[in-house]
């Protein structure tokens, strides 16, 4: 894999690598994260719920005897809820455990190059970009690269899912 480069001492670190990435829509927006790090994709099943934690972590479902942590991505992205469909899946991710996340739709596996990738815009300081790896360039569409080892990574879902993944171990 080829990593594109920023300008030397810029204080940002590169762009996303090119490679496979598994593109997903969540609202309107399309999105992208590295098919290394998907482990499965299923669709939409009943989740158990845990009280107590944050309203995007929906609860955990036993997936083969094994149970997982679900979270709702369009809800960690502060977007509105929307009803679960057909089309909607659970993406299992390996970010050092397995982890589900909620999509609106699973798209396709695309082969971006690294070339048609552009680091993230800067957006300010207030804005937290460190999850979005980068800006795929397809076509005529843009899709939001997602490092999802950060967009798990928040203090606050670390926490929670700290808690469901005890609280399914007792059970």
């Amino acid at each position: 894999m080829q990593t594109v480069e920023l300008a030397k001492n810029s204080g940002l670190r590169s762009t996303a690598d090119g490679g496979k990435y598994l593109t997903f829509s969540l609202d309107s927006e399309e999105y992208g994260l590295e098919i290394l790090k998907v482990r499965e994709i299923i669709g939409i099943m009943d989740i158990t719920s845990i009280p107590q934690m944050p309203g995007y972590v929906k609860g955990v479902i036993n997936l083969r005897g094994k149970v997982i942590p679900v979270i709702d991505l369009r809800l960690k992205f502060g977007l509105e809820a929307a009803e679960y469909t057909e089309q909607t899946c659970i993406v299992v991710v390996d970010v050092g455990s397995l982890v589900g996340i909620i999509v609106d739709t699973v798209q396709e596996v695309l082969d971006i190059d690294a070339s048609q990738i552009d680091p993230p815009p800067p957006l300010g300081a207030s804005v937290d970009t460190t999850f979005i790896m980068g800006m795929g360039k397809v076509k005529d569409d843009v899709k939001i690269l997602l490092d999802i080892d950060q967009v798990l990574r928040s203090e606050e879902l670390t926490a929670a899912l700290e808690s469901v993944t005890a609280a399914a171990e007792v059970a």
